[in-house]
Protein backbone atom coordinates (compact mmCIF):
# COMPACT_ATOMS: atom_id res chain seq x y z
CA UNK A 1 0.00 0.00 0.00
CA UNK A 2 1.28 3.26 -0.91
CA UNK A 3 2.22 6.24 1.53
CA UNK A 4 -0.84 8.38 0.01
CA UNK A 5 -3.42 5.70 0.64
CA UNK A 6 -1.83 4.98 3.77
CA UNK A 7 -2.34 8.29 5.24
CA UNK A 8 -5.72 8.66 3.66
CA UNK A 9 -6.94 5.59 5.74
CA UNK A 10 -5.37 6.93 8.92
CA UNK A 11 -6.81 10.17 8.60
CA UNK A 12 -10.43 8.95 7.85
CA UNK A 13 -9.67 6.42 10.77
CA UNK A 14 -8.43 9.79 12.76
CA UNK A 15 -11.85 12.00 11.40
CA UNK A 16 -14.35 9.14 12.63
CA UNK A 17 -12.67 8.69 16.12
CA UNK A 18 -12.55 12.37 16.24
CA UNK A 19 -16.10 13.26 15.71
CA UNK A 20 -17.49 9.76 17.42
CA UNK A 21 -15.83 11.30 21.10
CA UNK A 22 -16.03 14.82 20.28
CA UNK A 23 -19.97 14.18 19.66
CA UNK A 24 -20.15 12.30 22.90
CA UNK A 25 -18.52 15.16 24.63
CA UNK A 26 -20.36 18.22 23.02
CA UNK A 27 -23.51 16.47 21.85
CA UNK A 28 -25.65 17.70 25.21
CA UNK A 29 -24.10 21.33 24.66
CA UNK A 30 -25.75 20.80 21.21
CA UNK A 31 -29.24 20.01 22.18
CA UNK A 32 -28.45 23.13 25.22
CA UNK A 33 -28.07 25.50 22.93
CA UNK A 34 -30.64 24.55 19.96
CA UNK A 35 -33.29 24.20 23.29
CA UNK A 36 -32.29 27.42 24.25
CA UNK A 37 -31.98 29.17 21.38
CA UNK A 38 -35.63 28.32 20.60
CA UNK A 39 -36.40 29.76 23.94
CA UNK A 40 -35.09 33.39 23.02
CA UNK A 41 -36.83 33.66 19.63
CA UNK A 42 -39.78 34.22 22.38
CA UNK A 43 -38.03 35.88 25.55
CA UNK A 44 -35.51 37.90 25.45
CA UNK A 45 -33.17 38.65 28.48
CA UNK A 46 -34.29 40.77 30.61
CA UNK A 47 -34.22 44.67 30.28
CA UNK A 48 -35.69 47.87 31.34
CA UNK A 49 -35.94 49.55 27.77
CA UNK A 50 -36.45 53.37 27.65
CA UNK A 51 -40.15 53.32 26.66
CA UNK A 52 -40.81 51.50 29.82
CA UNK A 53 -38.56 53.75 32.08
CA UNK A 54 -39.66 56.75 31.01
CA UNK A 55 -43.06 55.55 31.66
CA UNK A 56 -42.97 54.46 35.11
CA UNK A 57 -41.70 58.49 35.31
CA UNK A 58 -44.10 61.40 36.50
CA UNK A 59 -45.12 64.44 34.71
CA UNK A 60 -42.21 67.31 35.61
CA UNK A 61 -43.13 69.15 38.50
CA UNK A 62 -42.20 72.57 37.03
CA UNK A 63 -43.97 74.38 39.81
CA UNK A 64 -40.86 72.84 42.09
CA UNK A 65 -38.09 73.31 39.38
CA UNK A 66 -36.03 75.98 41.08
CA UNK A 67 -32.22 75.48 39.59
CA UNK A 68 -30.71 75.56 36.61
CA UNK A 69 -28.76 73.40 34.30
CA UNK A 70 -26.00 74.93 34.85
CA UNK A 71 -25.99 75.57 38.74
CA UNK A 72 -26.83 71.64 38.61
CA UNK A 73 -23.93 70.74 36.68
CA UNK A 74 -21.62 72.47 39.14
CA UNK A 75 -23.35 71.05 42.16
CA UNK A 76 -22.60 67.81 40.60
CA UNK A 77 -19.05 67.88 41.00
CA UNK A 78 -17.87 65.53 38.26
CA UNK A 79 -16.59 67.95 36.13
CA UNK A 80 -15.82 67.98 32.10
CA UNK A 81 -18.51 67.58 29.72
CA UNK A 82 -21.04 64.77 30.97
CA UNK A 83 -21.85 61.72 28.85
CA UNK A 84 -25.65 62.20 29.69
CA UNK A 85 -27.46 65.04 31.58
CA UNK A 86 -31.10 65.13 31.86
CA UNK A 87 -34.11 66.18 33.49
CA UNK A 88 -37.15 64.21 35.39
CA UNK A 89 -38.60 63.21 38.51
CA UNK A 90 -37.68 60.99 41.12
CA UNK A 91 -40.65 59.78 43.05
CA UNK A 92 -42.34 63.47 43.77
CA UNK A 93 -39.32 65.72 43.22
CA UNK A 94 -37.53 66.92 39.82
CA UNK A 95 -33.83 66.05 39.83
CA UNK A 96 -31.07 66.17 37.35
CA UNK A 97 -29.33 63.35 36.75
CA UNK A 98 -25.26 63.51 35.26
CA UNK A 99 -23.20 60.74 33.83
CA UNK A 100 -20.06 61.63 33.33
CA UNK A 101 -17.33 59.65 30.32
CA UNK A 102 -16.07 57.50 33.36
CA UNK A 103 -19.65 56.38 34.12
CA UNK A 104 -19.68 58.29 37.52
CA UNK A 105 -23.04 59.33 38.62
CA UNK A 106 -24.52 62.19 40.55
CA UNK A 107 -28.25 63.15 41.31
CA UNK A 108 -28.83 67.13 42.12
CA UNK A 109 -32.29 68.13 43.21
CA UNK A 110 -33.74 70.51 40.76
CA UNK A 111 -35.69 72.24 43.81
CA UNK A 112 -32.88 73.07 45.81
CA UNK A 113 -29.27 72.39 43.92
CA UNK A 114 -28.41 69.88 46.28
CA UNK A 115 -26.41 66.60 45.53
CA UNK A 116 -28.46 63.44 46.87
CA UNK A 117 -26.77 61.23 48.66
CA UNK A 118 -27.20 57.01 48.72
CA UNK A 119 -30.86 56.14 48.85
CA UNK A 120 -32.24 54.08 51.53
CA UNK A 121 -34.34 50.93 51.58
CA UNK A 122 -37.73 52.90 52.60
CA UNK A 123 -36.58 55.27 49.96
CA UNK A 124 -36.56 52.54 47.68
CA UNK A 125 -39.83 51.28 48.59
CA UNK A 126 -41.41 54.49 47.96
CA UNK A 127 -39.72 54.51 44.51
CA UNK A 128 -40.59 51.45 43.61
CA UNK A 129 -44.10 51.64 44.25
CA UNK A 130 -45.70 54.49 43.74
CA UNK A 131 -48.47 54.22 41.02
CA UNK A 132 -48.88 50.51 42.07
CA UNK A 133 -52.73 50.09 43.50
CA UNK A 134 -52.74 50.32 47.50
CA UNK A 135 -49.32 50.96 47.72
CA UNK A 136 -47.98 47.09 47.49
CA UNK A 137 -48.66 46.68 50.62
CA UNK A 138 -46.74 43.30 50.39
CA UNK A 139 -43.32 44.27 49.00
CA UNK A 140 -40.04 43.77 50.31
CA UNK A 141 -36.93 45.19 50.04
CA UNK A 142 -33.33 42.78 49.72
CA UNK A 143 -29.69 44.31 48.77
CA UNK A 144 -28.22 43.21 45.84
CA UNK A 145 -24.64 44.13 44.96
CA UNK A 146 -24.56 41.67 41.27
CA UNK A 147 -27.49 38.99 40.80
CA UNK A 148 -27.99 37.45 37.70
CA UNK A 149 -29.89 39.84 35.93
CA UNK A 150 -27.43 42.35 37.07
CA UNK A 151 -24.37 40.63 36.29
CA UNK A 152 -22.98 42.57 33.69
CA UNK A 153 -20.46 45.40 33.59
CA UNK A 154 -22.83 47.86 32.43
CA UNK A 155 -24.70 47.82 35.67
CA UNK A 156 -21.55 48.60 37.47
CA UNK A 157 -21.92 52.19 38.02
CA UNK A 158 -25.47 51.63 39.34
CA UNK A 159 -23.82 49.39 42.32
CA UNK A 160 -25.26 48.28 44.70
CA UNK A 161 -29.07 48.02 43.93
CA UNK A 162 -32.29 47.23 46.20
CA UNK A 163 -34.17 44.74 44.90
CA UNK A 164 -38.22 45.48 45.48
CA UNK A 165 -40.08 42.67 45.11
CA UNK A 166 -43.83 44.07 44.91
CA UNK A 167 -45.52 40.95 46.12
CA UNK A 168 -48.24 41.26 42.89
CA UNK A 169 -49.82 38.11 40.74
CA UNK A 170 -46.28 38.33 38.50
CA UNK A 171 -43.81 38.01 40.80
CA UNK A 172 -42.20 41.31 39.78
CA UNK A 173 -39.31 42.78 41.03
CA UNK A 174 -37.95 46.11 40.16
CA UNK A 175 -33.83 47.32 40.67
CA UNK A 176 -33.37 50.51 42.10
CA UNK A 177 -29.91 51.90 42.14
CA UNK A 178 -28.32 53.18 45.44
CA UNK A 179 -26.35 55.54 43.86
CA UNK A 180 -29.05 57.03 42.23
CA UNK A 181 -32.55 56.44 43.20
CA UNK A 182 -33.03 54.75 39.55
CA UNK A 183 -35.15 52.03 38.43
CA UNK A 184 -32.67 50.49 36.12
CA UNK A 185 -34.47 46.63 35.87
CA UNK A 186 -37.97 45.32 35.94
CA UNK A 187 -38.37 40.78 36.04
CA UNK A 188 -41.60 38.87 37.08
CA UNK A 189 -41.04 35.42 37.53
CA UNK A 190 -42.07 34.04 34.10
CA UNK A 191 -39.14 36.10 32.33
CA UNK A 192 -36.49 35.04 35.10
CA UNK A 193 -38.28 31.17 34.69
CA UNK A 194 -38.17 31.33 31.20
CA UNK A 195 -34.66 33.26 31.07
CA UNK A 196 -33.27 29.73 33.46
CA UNK A 197 -33.84 27.90 30.19
CA UNK A 198 -33.24 30.53 27.39
CA UNK A 199 -30.60 32.88 27.53
CA UNK A 200 -28.54 31.64 30.94
CA UNK A 201 -28.61 28.27 29.24
CA UNK A 202 -27.54 29.16 25.73
CA UNK A 203 -24.67 32.05 26.54
CA UNK A 204 -23.78 29.90 29.74
CA UNK A 205 -24.69 32.74 31.58
CA UNK A 206 -23.70 31.71 35.05
CA UNK A 207 -23.03 34.93 37.74
CA UNK A 208 -19.69 33.14 39.05
CA UNK A 209 -18.42 33.16 35.54
CA UNK A 210 -20.12 35.93 33.69
CA UNK A 211 -18.91 38.31 36.41
CA UNK A 212 -14.98 37.46 35.48
CA UNK A 213 -15.79 38.47 31.69
CA UNK A 214 -12.38 37.71 30.34
CA UNK A 215 -12.73 34.15 31.75
CA UNK A 216 -16.16 33.77 30.68
CA UNK A 217 -15.43 34.59 27.07
CA UNK A 218 -12.41 32.19 26.84
CA UNK A 219 -14.54 29.48 28.34
CA UNK A 220 -17.40 30.31 25.39
CA UNK A 221 -14.41 30.50 23.00
CA UNK A 222 -13.03 27.11 23.70
CA UNK A 223 -16.22 24.95 24.26
CA UNK A 224 -18.20 26.49 20.82
CA UNK A 225 -14.79 26.01 19.07
CA UNK A 226 -14.19 22.82 20.24
CA UNK A 227 -18.12 22.11 19.55
CA UNK A 228 -17.44 23.94 15.44
CA UNK A 229 -14.82 21.32 15.09
CA UNK A 230 -17.05 18.35 16.04
CA UNK A 231 -20.02 19.64 13.88
CA UNK A 232 -18.01 19.84 10.90
CA UNK A 233 -16.09 17.00 11.41
CA UNK A 234 -19.78 15.25 11.36
CA UNK A 235 -20.71 17.19 8.63
CA UNK A 236 -17.37 16.19 6.49
CA UNK A 237 -17.96 12.31 7.19
CA UNK A 238 -21.93 12.54 6.04
CA UNK A 239 -20.83 13.87 2.86
CA UNK A 240 -18.11 11.42 2.60
CA UNK A 241 -20.51 8.06 3.61
CA UNK A 242 -22.84 9.27 1.00
CA UNK A 243 -23.64 7.68 -1.71
CA UNK A 244 -26.22 8.77 -4.72
CA UNK A 245 -24.46 7.03 -7.98
CA UNK A 246 -22.52 3.55 -6.24
CA UNK A 247 -25.09 2.90 -3.83
CA UNK A 248 -25.07 0.52 -0.90
CA UNK A 249 -26.72 -2.63 -0.42
CA UNK A 250 -30.42 -2.55 -1.43
CA UNK A 251 -29.69 0.65 -2.79
CA UNK A 252 -29.23 2.71 0.30
CA UNK A 253 -27.19 6.13 0.30
CA UNK A 254 -25.75 5.46 3.62
CA UNK A 255 -24.41 2.45 5.21
CA UNK A 256 -25.22 2.79 8.58
CA UNK A 257 -28.50 0.82 10.11
CA UNK A 258 -30.98 2.13 12.83
CA UNK A 259 -29.68 4.58 14.91
CA UNK A 260 -26.83 5.75 13.17
CA UNK A 261 -28.81 5.82 9.90
CA UNK A 262 -31.11 8.64 11.12
CA UNK A 263 -28.05 10.52 12.56
CA UNK A 264 -26.64 9.70 8.86
CA UNK A 265 -29.89 11.28 7.34
CA UNK A 266 -30.48 14.19 9.75
CA UNK A 267 -26.91 15.25 9.35
CA UNK A 268 -27.07 15.91 5.52
CA UNK A 269 -30.10 17.49 6.11
CA UNK A 270 -29.52 19.97 8.84
CA UNK A 271 -25.43 19.36 9.37
CA UNK A 272 -25.07 22.46 7.42
CA UNK A 273 -27.43 24.62 9.33
CA UNK A 274 -25.35 23.21 12.61
CA UNK A 275 -21.84 23.76 11.52
CA UNK A 276 -22.76 27.05 10.85
CA UNK A 277 -24.44 27.53 14.26
CA UNK A 278 -22.14 26.65 16.13
CA UNK A 279 -19.43 28.42 14.07
CA UNK A 280 -21.47 31.57 14.21
CA UNK A 281 -21.72 31.55 17.54
CA UNK A 282 -17.62 30.90 18.18
CA UNK A 283 -17.38 33.69 15.75
CA UNK A 284 -19.91 36.35 18.27
CA UNK A 285 -17.02 35.65 20.91
CA UNK A 286 -14.87 37.91 18.46
CA UNK A 287 -11.60 35.36 18.43
CA UNK A 288 -8.76 37.03 18.56
CA UNK A 289 -10.31 40.38 18.16
CA UNK A 290 -10.92 40.56 14.90
CA UNK A 291 -13.66 42.59 14.68
CA UNK A 292 -14.63 45.99 16.20
CA UNK A 293 -17.21 46.99 18.77
CA UNK A 294 -20.51 48.05 17.34
CA UNK A 295 -20.45 51.26 19.92
CA UNK A 296 -18.43 54.43 18.84
CA UNK A 297 -15.25 54.50 20.77
CA UNK A 298 -15.27 56.70 23.73
CA UNK A 299 -12.74 59.31 21.87
CA UNK A 300 -15.42 59.81 19.13
CA UNK A 301 -18.13 60.30 21.54
CA UNK A 302 -16.12 63.02 23.05
CA UNK A 303 -15.09 64.57 19.98
CA UNK A 304 -18.92 64.38 18.07
CA UNK A 305 -19.97 66.57 21.93
CA UNK A 306 -17.16 69.00 21.27
CA UNK A 307 -16.67 71.40 23.94
CA UNK A 308 -19.79 73.53 24.74
CA UNK A 309 -20.06 76.69 26.71
CA UNK A 310 -22.34 77.24 29.51
CA UNK A 311 -26.10 76.03 28.86
CA UNK A 312 -27.15 79.78 29.84
CA UNK A 313 -31.04 78.69 30.59
CA UNK A 314 -32.92 79.70 33.63
CA UNK A 315 -34.65 77.02 35.31
CA UNK A 316 -37.91 79.45 33.97
CA UNK A 317 -36.87 78.52 31.14
CA UNK A 318 -36.71 75.04 30.55
CA UNK A 319 -40.61 74.55 30.51
CA UNK A 320 -40.61 76.41 27.03
CA UNK A 321 -38.53 73.12 25.79
CA UNK A 322 -41.37 70.36 26.87
CA UNK A 323 -44.85 69.10 25.50
CA UNK A 324 -47.65 68.23 27.21
CA UNK A 325 -46.63 64.40 27.36
CA UNK A 326 -42.75 65.44 28.19
CA UNK A 327 -41.88 62.97 30.87
CA UNK A 328 -37.83 64.15 30.79
CA UNK A 329 -35.71 66.57 29.13
CA UNK A 330 -31.94 65.91 27.99
CA UNK A 331 -29.21 67.81 27.39
CA UNK A 332 -27.12 66.61 24.76
CA UNK A 333 -23.62 67.87 23.76
CA UNK A 334 -23.40 68.20 19.83
CA UNK A 335 -21.08 69.58 17.95
CA UNK A 336 -19.85 71.87 20.93
CA UNK A 337 -23.36 73.02 21.22
CA UNK A 338 -26.23 71.74 23.70
CA UNK A 339 -29.54 71.12 22.30
CA UNK A 340 -32.40 70.20 24.36
CA UNK A 341 -34.52 66.71 23.73
CA UNK A 342 -37.40 66.70 25.21
CA UNK A 343 -38.80 62.69 25.96
CA UNK A 344 -42.44 61.59 26.16
CA UNK A 345 -43.24 57.92 25.97
CA UNK A 346 -46.10 57.62 23.67
CA UNK A 347 -44.03 59.50 20.77
CA UNK A 348 -40.75 57.47 20.87
CA UNK A 349 -38.54 58.26 18.24
CA UNK A 350 -41.24 59.85 16.43
CA UNK A 351 -41.13 63.10 18.94
CA UNK A 352 -40.05 66.54 18.20
CA UNK A 353 -36.78 66.97 17.24
CA UNK A 354 -33.86 68.29 19.65
CA UNK A 355 -33.39 72.34 19.69
CA UNK A 356 -30.43 73.70 20.57
CA UNK A 357 -30.42 76.03 24.04
CA UNK A 358 -28.76 79.24 22.57
CA UNK A 359 -31.51 80.26 19.88
CA UNK A 360 -34.17 77.41 19.84
CA UNK A 361 -32.66 76.15 16.54
CA UNK A 362 -33.79 72.50 15.15
CA UNK A 363 -31.03 69.64 14.79
CA UNK A 364 -30.84 68.93 11.52
CA UNK A 365 -29.08 66.21 9.53
CA UNK A 366 -26.49 68.83 8.60
CA UNK A 367 -25.83 69.92 12.11
CA UNK A 368 -24.95 66.31 12.77
CA UNK A 369 -22.97 65.39 9.61
CA UNK A 370 -20.61 68.22 10.70
CA UNK A 371 -20.46 67.13 13.77
CA UNK A 372 -19.46 63.83 12.90
CA UNK A 373 -17.47 65.23 10.43
CA UNK A 374 -14.74 67.11 13.02
CA UNK A 375 -14.80 63.23 14.86
CA UNK A 376 -13.60 61.16 12.45
CA UNK A 377 -11.12 63.53 10.82
CA UNK A 378 -9.12 60.75 8.97
CA UNK A 379 -10.59 60.40 5.85
CA UNK A 380 -13.71 63.18 6.24
CA UNK A 381 -17.62 62.47 5.40
CA UNK A 382 -17.84 60.79 1.89
CA UNK A 383 -21.90 60.53 2.44
CA UNK A 384 -24.52 61.22 4.08
CA UNK A 385 -28.53 60.13 4.01
CA UNK A 386 -31.24 59.25 5.68
CA UNK A 387 -33.05 56.23 5.86
CA UNK A 388 -36.90 56.10 5.87
CA UNK A 389 -37.02 51.83 5.74
CA UNK A 390 -35.13 49.12 6.53
CA UNK A 391 -31.98 47.74 4.77
CA UNK A 392 -29.26 45.48 4.92
CA UNK A 393 -27.38 47.10 7.60
CA UNK A 394 -30.28 48.67 9.51
CA UNK A 395 -33.03 46.23 10.51
CA UNK A 396 -34.93 45.32 13.68
CA UNK A 397 -34.17 42.38 15.30
CA UNK A 398 -36.23 40.35 17.84
CA UNK A 399 -37.26 42.67 20.32
CA UNK A 400 -34.71 45.51 19.45
CA UNK A 401 -37.14 47.24 16.48
CA UNK A 402 -34.73 49.56 15.50
CA UNK A 403 -35.68 53.66 15.21
CA UNK A 404 -36.15 55.15 11.69
CA UNK A 405 -36.05 57.38 10.06
CA UNK A 406 -31.76 57.19 10.43
CA UNK A 407 -29.29 58.84 9.59
CA UNK A 408 -26.24 57.11 7.71
CA UNK A 409 -22.95 58.59 7.77
CA UNK A 410 -20.18 57.14 5.59
CA UNK A 411 -16.87 57.90 6.04
CA UNK A 412 -13.39 58.00 4.36
CA UNK A 413 -11.41 56.68 7.10
CA UNK A 414 -8.95 53.56 7.06
CA UNK A 415 -11.50 51.85 8.68
CA UNK A 416 -14.40 52.58 6.15
CA UNK A 417 -16.32 53.90 9.52
CA UNK A 418 -20.17 54.37 9.38
CA UNK A 419 -22.43 55.83 11.75
CA UNK A 420 -25.96 55.74 12.35
CA UNK A 421 -27.26 58.16 13.95
CA UNK A 422 -30.78 59.19 15.34
CA UNK A 423 -31.99 62.68 13.79
CA UNK A 424 -34.43 63.27 16.63
CA UNK A 425 -31.67 64.08 19.37
CA UNK A 426 -28.06 63.18 17.49
CA UNK A 427 -27.43 60.16 19.51
CA UNK A 428 -25.17 58.01 17.96
CA UNK A 429 -26.97 54.42 17.84
CA UNK A 430 -24.37 52.21 15.93
CA UNK A 431 -20.66 51.96 14.31
CA UNK A 432 -19.63 49.93 11.85
CA UNK A 433 -16.09 49.65 10.29
CA UNK A 434 -15.38 46.78 7.89
CA UNK A 435 -14.88 44.27 10.16
CA UNK A 436 -18.60 45.29 11.77
CA UNK A 437 -19.93 44.75 8.33
CA UNK A 438 -18.02 41.49 7.78
CA UNK A 439 -19.56 40.66 11.22
CA UNK A 440 -22.43 41.23 10.30
CA UNK A 441 -23.08 38.21 7.94
CA UNK A 442 -20.68 35.89 9.65
CA UNK A 443 -22.56 36.13 12.86
CA UNK A 444 -25.94 37.72 12.30
CA UNK A 445 -27.15 36.39 9.10
CA UNK A 446 -25.56 33.35 9.74
CA UNK A 447 -26.43 33.04 13.60
CA UNK A 448 -29.90 34.89 14.25
CA UNK A 449 -30.76 34.45 10.22
CA UNK A 450 -30.98 38.48 9.96
CA UNK A 451 -31.33 37.67 6.07
CA UNK A 452 -33.04 39.89 3.68
CA UNK A 453 -36.50 38.49 2.95
CA UNK A 454 -36.61 37.44 7.06
CA UNK A 455 -35.85 40.15 8.65
CA UNK A 456 -39.19 42.01 7.95
CA UNK A 457 -41.53 39.08 8.77
CA UNK A 458 -41.55 37.95 12.37
CA UNK A 459 -43.49 34.56 11.19
CA UNK A 460 -40.96 34.15 8.21
CA UNK A 461 -38.15 34.41 10.89
CA UNK A 462 -39.36 32.28 13.59
CA UNK A 463 -40.23 29.49 10.85
CA UNK A 464 -36.77 29.31 9.26
CA UNK A 465 -35.10 28.93 12.58
CA UNK A 466 -37.17 26.46 13.75
CA UNK A 467 -37.26 24.31 10.46
CA UNK A 468 -33.05 24.74 11.37
CA UNK A 469 -32.96 24.01 14.43
CA UNK A 470 -35.64 21.13 14.67
CA UNK A 471 -33.30 19.30 11.57
CA UNK A 472 -30.37 20.08 14.07
CA UNK A 473 -32.33 18.78 17.35
CA UNK A 474 -32.71 15.19 15.11
CA UNK A 475 -28.47 15.31 14.86
CA UNK A 476 -28.29 16.27 18.49
CA UNK A 477 -30.89 13.85 19.77
CA UNK A 478 -29.72 10.67 17.72
CA UNK A 479 -26.00 11.25 18.14
CA UNK A 480 -26.44 11.67 22.25
CA UNK A 481 -28.24 7.92 22.10
CA UNK A 482 -25.81 6.48 19.82
CA UNK A 483 -22.90 8.08 22.14
CA UNK A 484 -24.45 6.96 24.88
CA UNK A 485 -24.75 3.20 23.73
CA UNK A 486 -20.95 3.39 22.46
CA UNK A 487 -19.91 4.93 25.60
CA UNK A 488 -21.60 2.58 27.77
CA UNK A 489 -20.29 -0.58 26.20
CA UNK A 490 -17.10 0.45 26.62
CA UNK A 491 -17.11 1.32 30.00
CA UNK A 492 -18.76 -2.26 30.34
CA UNK A 493 -15.95 -3.82 28.33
Amino acid sequence: MSLRLRLGKAGRRWLLLFHRWAGIVAGLFFALWIGSGLVMLYVPFPALTEAERLSRLGPIAWDQVAVAPDAALRAGGLGGVPAAFGLEMRGGEPVYRIADRDGRRATVSARTGARLGPVTPEDALRLATEGTPEGAPDARVAPVERDQWTVTARYDPLRPFLKVALGDPAWTELYVSQVTGEIVLDTTRSERGWNWVGAVAHWIYLTPLRARPELWRAVLLWLSGFAALGALSGLAIGIWRLRLRRRYAGGAVTPYRGLGRWHHLFGLAGGIGLSTFILSGWISMNPNRWFSSSAAPATVRAAYAGQPRALGLTAEALRGFAGPGTRALRFATIGGSWWVVADDPADGTAGVPARRADDGAVLDDAAIARAAGAALPGGGLRAAERLGAYDLYWYPHGSDPRPLPVLRLRFGDPDATWLHVDPRDGTILQRLDRSGRINRWLFDAAHRLDLPGLTGSRLLHAAAQWVLNLLAAGIAVTGIVAGWRRLRRTLSA
